[in-house]
């Protein structure tokens, strides 16, 4: 006879490890499930190393869904606190950076042997590698195929991630299993994913590549009820390929292709007002005054990329010209051609639609027993620990939530 647990948990990430360590300690016969070799790359590689495990400051506005507020229960029930509190249990050195992120002071392994050693105080039996090929229905629960001996549980929690970094072993197994029960998908793309600009009117800016700077940026996509609007003040960075940064990151889980991003180059400077009031008191070359406000590379790939000649004195610049290079650099709007795509992309936008679920469990509405937690949800976070917050808080509310 196969053994049957209480819970299969399909994916050893964030979200998985959280749920079934939170499932095992409350009595449960655990599985966990995972095609990978090696636990958690995902934790292991984030954070260039160190693991940005949460955002002192996460709240239901910080992610994108198509129902922004499905996440509000889960986040207000296991806070960045709540994770925080367990870090130190574990005696994990971290600090704060930018804008309430934190991280691990040395290594994003610690998280993960910190959230293996909370499934082993819960005695979660481990299956890795091994691959699922489908989940079905039985007659006490549910059965998991997979390239060994089958999985019989009365509960199945799926954590299998999104589609973004495949080269470390994503898959879209969550979704044709979400599909197998007939769940809506809301449409997946890259999130968090630097932008790309081909073509002609590109070609000014290639030589930019490497500057870094402070912007504004925003864009807007939809109308009505399902309109999004995205804003942030973040750094920006040129590349060969296009623009990227946290600004660019950010902005993209709220950019659709096809429209524009507007970027402010210098928000604290109306450049046009600077300018034309400069007109009789600076003789300089216009090139040197922007050089004041923007890095020198930057102002005269921008003069010249606007028709502009570095070397032209301020002085005899027309008003109306002033104001247009003013426009430039304050409501500069340009529409990308594309991302760099899932092999770049930090997340995955979209998944299962959070109508299919409960806010409160995470479990299927229509299949008592079945969950989803984490980025195969249609829930995503702001750059800076978000994701990983919500790993934490859905995968708590499932774990704590299975009878």
């Amino acid at each position: 006879m196969a053994k049957h647990y209480d819970v299969a948990v399909i994916g050893a990430g964030a979200a998985g490890m959280m749920c079934a360590a939170v499932a095992a300690q409350r009595g449960k016969r655990v599985v966990l499930v995972d095609h990978a070799t090696r636990l958690a790359e995902k934790i292991r590689i984030s954070g260039g190393g160190r693991c940005n495990f949460t955002n002192v400051n996460a709240g239901w506005q910080n992610f994108v869904s198509e129902n922004p507020h499905f996440c509000r229960s889960a986040l207000s029930r296991y806070t960045s606190q709540d994770f925080l509190a367990l870090v130190k249990k574990h005696h994990i050195a971290y600090h704060e950076k930018h804008r309430g992120q934190l991280f691990c002071d040395d290594s994003a392994e610690q998280i993960i042997r910190m959230l293996k050693d909370e499934c082993d105080a819960g005695s979660v039996s481990w299956r890795m590698p091994c691959k699922v090929s489908g989940v079905e229905q039985a007659p006490e629960g549910f059965r998991i195929a997979t390239d060994g001996d089958p999985i019989y549980a009365s509960n199945v929690v799926v954590a299998t991630g999104g589609l973004s970094i495949p080269k470390i072993g994503a898959t879209d197994l969550g979704y044709r299993i979400a599909r197998q029960f007939d769940l809506n998908v809301i449409d997946t793309r890259p999130g968090l994913v630097p932008l790309t600009f081909d073509g002609p009117s590109w070609q000014p800016f290639t030589p930019l590549a490497g500057i870094a700077l402070e912007v504004d940026v925003e864009t807007s996509s939809g109308k009505g009820k399902s309109a999004k609007k995205g804003y942030f003040r973040e750094d920006l960075l040129f590349t060969h390929r296009g623009l990227s940064g946290p600004a660019i990151l950010q902005i993209s889980s709220y950019w659709t292709p096809g429209t524009p991003i507007r970027l402010n180059l210098l928000p604290e400077v109306d450049v046009a007002e600077e300018l034309i009031g400069a007109k009789t008191t600076v003789k300089k070359q216009l090139g040197n005054v922007l050089a004041q406000w923007l890095p020198a590379r930057l102002a005269e790939g921008l003069l010249l990329a606007n028709g502009f000649t570095p070397d032209g004195r301020l002085a005899d610049m027309a008003d109306a010209k002033l104001r247009k290079l003013g426009d430039a650099i304050n409501r500069w709007a340009i529409v990308p051609t594309g991302s760099e795509g899932y092999k770049k992309a930090e997340v995955t936008i979209g998944g299962v639609d959070t109508k299919e679920l409960s806010q409160q469990t995470m479990m299927v509405n229509k299949v008592p027993g079945l969950y989803f937690i984490g980025e195969t949800v249609d829930v995503t976070g702001w750059l800076g620990g978000y994701n990983f917050q919500w790993a934490w808080a859905s995968g708590f509310v499932a774990g704590s939530s299975i009878a």
